[in-house]
């Protein structure tokens, strides 16, 4: 009962917290002809209120698709619908067609924000204490101490709740698919991940380690027996759960056909606005928007997604453990953030959550790039003007990792799981000891590095020659860093040996 009454507390410190920073400002607050990401969302409400399913996706004169057009699949367009039904009892103006546009008033914001809550409070934080609650050989302290960390994570917080964003319902639909396969629930976390797809279709980072887990389940089983029925069974659920998501839609050819133009706009081209991956940094150097036709950039981009995650997918399939899935989804999705096509700033949220759930087995590293993700979207907080919300749920976040698993003394090669790693470099280089502690000069120099740009960024003007140098200075520094992670849990994933009874798992 100790457990469940400290997770409660730990509950209530998450909900504290992701309210107060509610109420800051928000994405586009008085800022028209566009506003922001809030608007974008109240819009979605109007849209799927009031015009029929058909006309959800296409451009009309009701539905004006420059105007935050739908682009996201139909289980968000559901969701929208959901909340328009609520508003239309409590304020029919809030999604009034046409003249509701920007609308802004505190009634509305308090309602927006209360969404964004239960939605937080019915999917993704029940999800978070599940799994903190099922993690082996860990104490009931560190249980409620990891969960306390996820819940403070501050990207997240400050992407739904000040930028304004429902961020936790496809990544709570995620770690509830998360812990179905990893406790043998194949078939309901399969569902689930489905569900986190059919929200957001950026939850496609996740899926091929998923695919990769389940498939070598199939394989260990023998595809001549069980195996084959598992795969059956998978087979189903995935085309049943996508069939009734998107029945509606498929009426017509056209029709489906607009959805996924919605959903996958590669005529945007391979980026947009500054983001901390490969091909945004490296245009510093190299114009690559400008020196290769459209065609060969989704290629390309292809190309180098595929060859950068392909090693941990096939080694999850040939070796499935709950462990190397949990790292497997985050090599992969730091794979398609560096190198897909059309990545945006936030979607660095789709690697934090998988190293959340590893905090516990490496939590200096955890936290190390827990911390470089939220600073990697500064540019864009600071256009929300959430600095101060921003320095405060860090330092929080911060004090709560450094405390609950002193961070500091876990920076051994065995604490840091290079163990094996620099037994095999020392093979040829006997000299080679010395790894944990160049890590942590990395680790001062990177705080050092993201505390200093924070500063010059807040208070010094760039030239007007180079007016986006700070946020280009950001994105380029994240971006090292993000490489330098990449190639780190690659290491573990690859130089991992050790048997499924020895590792700190979900049964």
């Amino acid at each position: 009962m100790e457990k469940w009454h400290l997770m409660t507390i730990v509950v209530l410190i998450g909900l504290t917290v992701r309210w107060t920073v509610s109420l800051n400002s928000y994405s586009g607050a008085g800022k028209p002809p566009m506003f922001g990401d809030y608007e974008a969302q109240r819009h979605w409400q109007e849209i799927t209120f009031n015009l029929p399913i058909k006309q959800w996706y296409f451009n009309s004169s009701d539905n004006n698709l420059q105007y935050w057009g739908l682009d996201y699949p139909p289980l968000t367009a559901y969701h929208s619908l959901l909340c328009a039904y609520v508003a239309k009892f409590i304020n029919p103006d809030w999604i009034a067609l046409h003249t509701s546009r920007g609308y802004e008033s505190q009634a509305h914001k308090l309602f927006m924000r209360t969404t964004v809550l239960i939605a937080d409070l019915l999917i993704y934080i029940p999800a978070v204490v599940l799994y903190c609650c099922c993690l082996k050989e860990t104490s009931t302290k560190k249980k409620v101490a990891n969960a306390l960390c996820i819940l403070l994570y501050p990207g997240l917080i400050l992407i739904d709740y000040g930028h304004f964003q429902y961020n936790s319902v496809s990544l709570g639909f995620a770690l509830w698919g998360v812990l179905g396969v990893s406790c043998d629930w194949d078939l309901l976390g399969s569902l689930a991940f489905c569900l986190a797809i059919n929200y957001k279709q950026m939850e496609l980072y996740h899926s091929l380690p998923f695919f990769c887990f389940l498939l070598g389940k199939c394989f260990k089983k023998g595809l001549k027996g069980k195996g084959f029925v598992l795969l059956i069974k998978l087979a189903c659920t995935v085309v049943a759960s996508f069939i009734l998501c998107w029945l509606p839609f498929c009426t017509e050819r056209e029709q489906t056909l607009q959805v996924l133009r919605r959903l996958f706009p590669v005529d945007r081209g391979l980026f947009e606005d500054k983001v901390a991956n490969i091909w945004c940094s490296f245009s510093i150097f190299l114009k690559i928007k400008e020196i290769l036709p459209h065609h060969f950039q989704i290629i390309i981009s292809f190309c180098f997604t595929f060859l950068s995650l392909l090693p941990a997918c096939v080694k999850l399939t040939l070796q499935p453990s709950s462990k190397g899935f949990r790292f497997t989804l985050v090599s992969c999705a730091l794979s398609f953030f560096l190198f897909s096509f059309q990545v945006h700033e936030k979607s660095i949220l789709l690697v934090s959550l998988p190293v959340c759930l590893v905090l516990s087995e490496i939590p200096f590293m955890s936290t190390w790039f827990l911390l470089v993700s939220t600073f990697s979207m500064l540019p864009l907080l600071l256009k929300d003007e959430l600095l101060m919300p921003l320095v405060v749920t860090t330092i929080a976040f911060f004090i709560a990792c450094a405390t609950s698993f002193s961070i500091f003394e876990k920076t051994s090669e065995e604490e840091l799981q290079l163990k094996s790693f620099s037994l095999s470099v020392r093979k040829y280089l006997p000299c080679f000891t010395f790894l944990s502690r160049i890590i942590q000069y990395l680790f001062l120099i990177s705080v050092i590095t993201m505390v200093l740009l924070t500063l010059i960024t807040v208070t010094l003007d760039p030239p007007q020659k180079l007016p986006d140098l700070f946020s280009v200075l950001v994105c380029f520094v994240s971006c090292l860093h993000f490489l330098f992670f990449l190639v780190y849990f690659n290491i573990i994933i690859m130089w991992d040996s050790k048997s499924g009874r020895n590792q700190k798992k979900i049964n």
